[in-house]
């Protein structure tokens, strides 16, 4: 190649560097909804040493392209906006993106109970859903035309690439609705209804998928749990495509949705062990410790009737939800009870969608948005005294008072003597207390509340929470363990 068309190449090439148009990622765009209360960084690439101007909410901010093209601009934080602005963004082009609301932002990630789509809630049966505001929630498609609550559904092939035109983002309702993910969407209408600001929900969900796909590989390496060892299951492979991209866009926390694969692998404290990466990991990709984290317990399902190479039982999915539970050691963390919303045990996506989505929203709503009034909180084994052959058991979370949901005797306890053996017992609520007995067991040592993967037990509080399962013989418990003193890896 001669000189002269070497020289003309790299002409062409500095003269397209200087004419390059500010980019901005895909998440911004027209119709977004942008975090109140919190400085709201803004993004993108440019020319070199290029002049990029923000003007919004009476805010204007400069900055210059770096040494890479990169750019960054925070505004300062924002208060809530039912009425739609223009955020306009100015360098060598001028981006107008219109439509803009400001209040509250959840990123919702999981499998595939996090993507059930609103398509699908429109063909749950009617009979298994009570009547809300005035209609079933599995007509909910009919009615959806709120322009407060906004939706941005991730594309996994394309999240990573800009937008010219700006989309992701709409409003929720029509097709754009049909494809979004129902717990997400029903999250944000409880809050809506609540907070009566706008909401915007963002869904990045793959069905299947473990959670390692979902960590970077760089947490785990940086993690002095996992030292040197191979972390299987594909880590980064989601993260880097579809959650990395997303951050720093100011958000108000994490729902998580996700746990059926890994229980297929049979998993305990390991799991544990991983959502601790995750969720101090995207906390850190955000820059702020103290995100909200809420998730979803798994609902009964036939884990034992599976034909994989892992053989699992009856108590599979019992011990999965006591390492779920584990995490509850991590600061801001909550989760909620599952117990009641499995309609057919041999479907692993339970149809009761909405009340996922409300559930989520109360632990939000009472933890993160002041609502003391909101119950959000399972009924929680506390304490286990013995007496006169019956083991008194006492809770915390029981609102105002404990009941029988179908108003039979309780379902779901076990109790087990000197022996071990666990059978199945009578209980019954004594005030604030549940006795248990059972006739062959006259000295009552451990009590097991819905341990197996098909029970679901009629014990809630007043306020329409199923209580979570447990057994007193613990191991994890009975030591005080906390997630972040659990013991080392083997070697």
């Amino acid at each position: 190649m001669s000189k002269f068309i070497v020289i003309f190449l790299v002409t062409v090439s500095l003269s397209i560097q200087l004419k390059a148009e500010i980019i901005l990622p895909r998440i911004f765009g027209h119709n977004m909804v942008l975090q109140q209360g919190k400085p709201v960084v803004i993004w993108g690439k440019g020319s070199v040493g290029e002049t990029v101007t923000i003007q919004f909410a009476g805010q204007q901010q400069t900055t210059f392209a770096d040494a890479s093209g990169q750019w960054k601009i925070t505004l300062k934080p924002l208060k809530a906006s039912t009425k739609p602005s223009e955020l306009l963004i100015s360098g060598t082009n001028t981006i107008r993106l219109q439509n803009i609301l400001v209040g509250e932002v959840w990123l919702c990630s999981g499998q595939s109970n996090m993507e059930y789509t609103m398509r699908k809630n429109s063909k749950v049966n009617r009979a298994l859903a009570t009547d809300t505001d005035g209609h079933n929630p599995v007509d909910e498609l009919e009615y959806a035309t709120n322009p407060q609550i906004r939706i941005f559904l991730v594309n996994r092939k394309e999240l990573g690439k800009p937008d010219s035109l700006h989309r992701g983002w709409n409003m929720a309702q029509d097709s754009a609705l049909r494809s979004f993910s129902a717990p997400a969407y029903f999250f944000a209408k409880e809050l809506y209804k609540n907070l009566n600001v706008p909401i915007g929900v963002i869904s990045s969900a793959i069905p299947g998928s473990r959670i390692e796909p979902w960590i970077s590989e760089s947490a785990f390496r940086e993690d002095a749990y996992y030292g040197d060892q191979k972390v299987d299951g594909e880590p980064g492979k989601f993260y880097e495509p579809m959650i990395r991209p997303l951050a720093p866009f100011a958000v108000k926390g994490f729902l998580w949705y996700q746990g059926e694969t890994n229980c297929f692998l049979k998993e305990t404290s390991s799991y544990s062990h991983k959502m601790k990466t995750l969720i101090t990991s995207w906390r850190s990709a955000w820059s702020d410790p103290n995100l909200p984290f809420y998730y979803v317990q798994l609902a009964p399902f036939k884990y034992s009737e599976s034909k994989g190479k892992v053989v699992l039982t009856r108590e599979t999915l019992p011990e999965f939800r006591e390492a779920q539970e584990l995490v509850l050691s991590l600061p801001k963390t909550g989760m909620i009870v599952t117990t009641d919303l499995a309609e057919d045990l041999s479907d692993i996506h339970p149809p009761y969608k909405w009340e996922i989505g409300r559930r989520l929203a109360l632990l939000a709503l009472a933890t993160d948005y002041g609502k003391r009034s909101v119950s959000s909180q399972s009924p929680v084994y506390e304490g286990m005294r013995v007496k006169s052959g019956m083991a008194e058991l006492s809770f915390r979370n029981i609102g105002n008072g404990l009941v029988s949901k179908d108003g039979q005797p309780l379902t779901g306890f076990t109790v087990a003597g000197a022996n071990g053996v666990f059978v199945p017992a009578q209980a019954r609520i004594d005030g604030r207390h549940v006795l248990v007995s059972a006739a062959s067991v006259s000295n009552p040592v451990a009590v097991r509340f819905a341990w197996d993967e098909a029970a679901q037990p009629n014990l809630f509080n007043n306020e329409g929470l199923p209580a979570r399962p447990f057994r007193t013989d613990n191991p994890l418990k009975n030591q005080q363990y906390e997630l972040v003193q659990l013991p080392e890896r083997s070697k």
